[in-house]
């Protein structure tokens, strides 16, 4: 859990796995154990120093709610995918416009008896 809030962060700020762990002051080898969640209990004063890089406060590191979950193996293969894929905000905004799109559609043909 901690892992893919860290990767997804990482990512988010467009750092690889050897900046965040220079700038972090960690072994490239020890965030790699954290990040694939070999490393489950990594120590406060290593969070915190992969939180102050990040700039996000510690507690969103370890949040469960930071990573999307679901029991939908489907739905979840999807996020995982768009999460290794390093998506893109411009095409994660494309998603969503398809996503609202067919949201509003679904709507509008079950307002209109389909």
């Amino acid at each position: 859990m901690i892992g893919e809030n860290i990767i997804k962060l990482r990512k988010e700020k467009g750092l690889t796995l050897s900046e965040l762990a220079e700038k972090a002051g960690v072994s490239k080898s020890y965030l790699s154990n954290i990040e694939r969640n070999l490393k489950q209990n990594p120590s406060i004063q290593v969070m915190e120093k992969i939180a102050w890089v990040l700039r996000v406060d510690l507690n969103q590191l370890l949040e469960e709610s930071a990573v999307f979950k679901t029991d939908d193996k489907e739905l979840a293969y999807f996020i995982k995918e768009l999460i290794d894929h390093d998506i893109s905000k411009e095409q994660l905004r494309e998603l969503k416009l398809i996503f609202e799109f067919t949201k509003w559609k679904k709507e509008r043909d079950k307002g209109l008896g389909y």
